[in-house]
């Protein structure tokens, strides 16, 4: 027991929580900022060679985000795994869920490169891509897809290194992939010396190439921090399954509310729609920020948990609650402050009335946000990851339901989208924040009357 105690209290969280608590979310923060910024000069780039290749991009691109997030269980449950057995100094733990995640991440990207490429015509079909746009397009995917590895390993490295707590390793691993990626868009789009003029071909190769670059980086920087691991169990596999099954279903359900709201915003109208996809992509670049905090919260949670201090793990929990509130407000007050501005860059005159409305209860719902995002890091943390599939499932039929109630035809209905996606927010936020605070059901993070009374004693 004073083994323990001693090894709790050599973690700078306890001396330190808010200070420790930030220096670990700002590395994550960057790291998540590189990644769009990298796309939209992706996007700079081609829109040079024209309209049908900015097009062809655009397909390829969301294909492929989708289809990689689908496999952020990898790194999501990684980091858990890790974080908790470094709770437990138990080294042979961490190695052997490395070791596990990356040899399913080389098997699940081999897979994917491999249906992926010979899918390829079907899945630029399937988006609408016609003609000359289909060809760059399955061009763009055909080349993106022998990536898929690299992307995989590097997803599932980062989560073990942020369950060791390394937020630095994947920031710069992050920044120098993506500045690889811009310098060689020049290169490979453009055609420089002995280098040919690929065009949107270009545009791939230089992020495959980018990306296999980084996974080597970043699968070499774990082995040297957690070795291999010489009590490697198959049937430890299974965990790591059972994660990604919660998982699968709590992000298919995610997108899939989120592909309904846009739908239905732009089944409102054309204008309507313009608006809606300004709220969202401003919504979805602050997520960034929430994000950070999540991931973060994971982590320490995680290590706690692991040494068995569930009321470190709770203190973790209020100082994620607390940071994660006070960037939601700010996030919401910065949005209403910069609505004029927001509206002049990204939103068309005709989509002005329909625009500011929406806009204002988007704002509104970002504490709400910050408290959902901060809340389920805090149960990727304990492992929670059924309850978190439950909730989102009570949220996504809530949410769905009111979508369809919508009369497209009655004015303000875009207002009425985002009210029904703020509620659909405050679902998932009232089981997070109910999980810990008292401890809803059977809480990992629940602590026994005997803990309660020795934690109100110190």
């Amino acid at each position: 027991m004073n083994n323990e105690k001693n090894r709790l209290l050599e973690h700078p969280f306890l001396e330190s929580p808010h200070r420790t608590f930030l220096t670990l979310s700002f590395p994550v923060l960057l790291s998540l900022i590189a990644e769009p910024l990298t796309g939209l000069v992706d996007t700079v780039f081609v829109a040079r060679l024209g309209t049908v290749s900015l097009a062809a991009l655009g397909v390829g691109a969301i294909a492929l985000s989708s289809v990689f997030w689908i496999f952020n269980f990898l790194g999501i449950g990684g980091q858990t795994e890790v974080a908790q057995a470094l709770g437990r100094q138990d080294t042979g733990r961490a190695a052997g869920v490395a070791v596990l995640a990356l040899g399913l991440s080389g098997l699940f990207g081999v897979g994917l490169a491999l249906a992926g490429f010979v899918g390829s015509g079907s899945i630029a079909s399937a988006m609408g891509a016609t003609g000359e746009m289909r060809e760059l397009a399955v061009d763009y995917l055909q080349i993106r897809w022998l990536g898929a590895p690299a992307v995989l390993a590097t997803l599932t490295a980062f989560g073990v290194l942020r369950g060791l707590q390394d937020m630095r390793t994947p920031l710069c691993v992050a920044v120098a992939v993506n500045l690889l990626n811009i310098c060689l868009d020049a290169v490979l789009i453009f055609g420089l010396g002995p280098f040919p003029e690929l065009g949107i071909a270009g545009a791939a190769l230089a992020s495959t190439v980018s990306q296999w670059l980084g996974a080597v980086w970043c699968v070499w920087v774990v082995f040297q921090k957690v070795g291999i691991s010489e009590r490697l169990r198959v049937g430890e596999v299974w965990p790591l399954m059972r994660i990604g099954r919660d998982l699968f279903v709590r992000t298919g359900l995610l997108t899939l509310f989120l592909l309904l709201a846009t739908r239905t915003a732009t089944r409102i109208g054309a204008e309507t729609g313009a608006a809606h996809q300004a709220i969202r992509q401003v919504w979805i670049f602050t997520a960034l920020f929430l994000d950070s905090f999540a991931i973060t919260g994971q982590s320490l949670v995680g290590y706690f948990v692991g040494a068995r201090s569930l009321e470190q793990a709770r203190r973790v929990a209020r100082v994620v609650c607390l940071w994660s509130l006070g960037c939601g407000v700010g996030l919401g007050v910065g949005m209403w402050v910069g609505r004029n501005l927001a509206a002049e860059l990204l939103v068309p005159t005709a989509a002005m009335a329909v625009f500011f409305p929406a806009w204002g209860v988007a704002a509104l719902s970002q504490p709400l946000n910050a408290l959902s995002f901060a809340t389920d890091g805090i149960h990727w943390g304990s492992g929670d990851f059924r309850f978190l599939r439950n909730a989102v499932i009570v949220a996504t039929v809530v949410g769905i339901g009111g979508l369809f109630l919508l009369d497209v035809d009655e004015p303000g209905s875009l207002t009425w989208v985002w009210v029904v996606t703020g509620c659909w927010i405050l679902i998932r936020a009232l089981f997070g924040i109910s999980r810990i605070w008292p401890g809803l059901g059977n809480s990992p993070l629940r602590l026994e009357p005997q803990s309660r009374r020795r934690t109100h004693q110190e």
